[in-house]
């Protein structure tokens, strides 16, 4: 088999997925995007410079689309084959990111909704890092319609989420924010009865995926599922089953 250079000046190979991490500082649990031990094939980083918790989330600081193409292209430099994001949030800029690169960019995890509505036929509940950033632009930056039934509930108000994932306290107790945000989905879908399945928004939230699930008993969709579809798309394994 010959091998080839991939692009000018590609030092090393075997890359897929480039993750884009906000220039924060809190602990990222296995679970967590990012965390890389969370993904059974190996991923590339890359700091968006200046785009802090309260920059992207609460400001939603239009001037950020500047650092967030350029760490896009510092991705697509060193060979990667698409590019996620690691905060759901960053959907503020994924039309603009995909407009600037020529590799898939998927930034957000709420990029899956119209599938997740399409698959069940059923309300989409969605938990978000904090529910009142949550606006229709990003809704419309990833291409979901006015019209589709979601129903939105925020961690900001759970407090050891709060302090350390939004407040970045530089501690974190995984087990506290398990209990929260288990909490706040029975309490969703007990509202919501036609809900069909869960989405975390935040990149923070996979880790507790299966407690989720265990206690509501729908499918849970968040950023793992999503880079993982996206990943087997591009790495395409034989198989090796038994006639």
């Amino acid at each position: 088999m010959i091998y080839r250079v991939g692009k000018p000046g590609q030092a090393w190979y075997g890359e897929s997925i480039g993750i884009l991490i906000l220039d924060a500082s809190y602990p990222c649990v296995p679970g967590n995007v990012g965390n890389a031990s969370t993904f059974s094939f190996p991923v590339r980083y890359e700091k968006v410079q200046g785009a802090s918790i309260d920059r992207l989330l609460n400001k939603q600081d239009p001037e950020l689309v500047t650092p967030f193409i350029q760490a896009a292209r510092n991705l697509r430099d060193v060979g990667v084959k698409a590019i996620t994001g690691a905060c759901g949030f960053m959907a503020f800029f994924q039309q603009e990111v995909a407009a600037s690169v020529d590799i898939p960019i998927f930034l957000s995890s709420l990029l899956q909704i119209p599938f997740i509505h399409q698959i069940t036929g059923k309300k989409v509940g969605i938990i978000t890092a904090n529910a009142s950033c949550l606006t229709p632009k990003h809704f419309q930056a990833t291409g979901i319609p006015q019209s589709l039934p979601m129903v939105i509930a925020g961690m900001e108000n759970q407090t050891e989420f709060r302090e350390a994932v939004l407040e970045e306290k530089g501690s974190l107790d995984s087990s506290r924010i398990e209990q929260e945000v288990v909490q706040v989905a029975k309490e969703l879908v007990a509202s919501n009865p036609d809900v069909g399945a869960i989405l975390l928004e935040c990149s923070d939230l996979p880790p507790y995926a299966k407690a989720i699930q265990k206690e509501v008993d729908l499918p849970v969709f968040d950023f793992f599922t999503m880079i993982n579809y996206v990943h087997t798309a591009y790495v395409q394994l034989p198989f090796t089953g038994f006639m």
